[in-house]
């Protein structure tokens, strides 16, 4: 199975997480070069470096607008390409662990979840393992998830 097919997968298990309904909310995914990341992160964050993912919330107008029997949109997640598959070389993982792991850091941040703070950072990366684990993808917070890279 190869990342396109997984991400409606990992997005729904995120949700459901974060204890909102899959069948309710809506996210998009988008993968794509460094060059086009790094500008969102220059325009929207004022960092001119690319990144391995940003999460763009919908406007607090789009919540409340959510129209009768549509799902509410949560916003936009976007990976960079080449920065996904260099992290995941360098870490010892496929290209789709890792990318999967930044699906679901993405989603969740438009989730609610943040890594401020110790707690706040421990409950995240908590549920990005659960979430991961039900895939077969090993924990990344986990010392032994580099000799785990043949699970996926």
């Amino acid at each position: 199975t190869g990342l396109e097919d997984l991400i409606p997968n990992l997005a729904a298990e995120t949700f459901r997480a974060a204890r909102l309904s899959p069948e309710n909310h809506s996210v998009s995914i988008a993968l794509l070069s460094d060059a086009e990341v790094r500008g969102l992160n220059k325009t929207f964050r004022g960092k001119d470096a690319p990144t391995n993912v940003l999460s763009f919330p919908s406007s607090a107008s789009a919540h409340a607008r959510g129209r009768e029997g549509e799902p509410l949109f949560l916003g936009d997640v976007a990976l960079a390409y080449e920065t996904v598959v260099s992290e995941a070389s360098a870490q010892g993982k496929t290209v789709v662990q890792h990318a999967a792991h930044l699906v679901v850091h993405g989603v969740l941040h438009l989730a609610g979840f943040d890594h401020d703070g110790d707690a706040d950072a421990e409950r995240m990366e908590a549920a990005e393992g659960a979430v991961l684990a039900r895939f077969g993808i090993p924990d990344p917070y986990r010392d032994d998830a580099a000799s785990l890279a043949n699970a996926y």
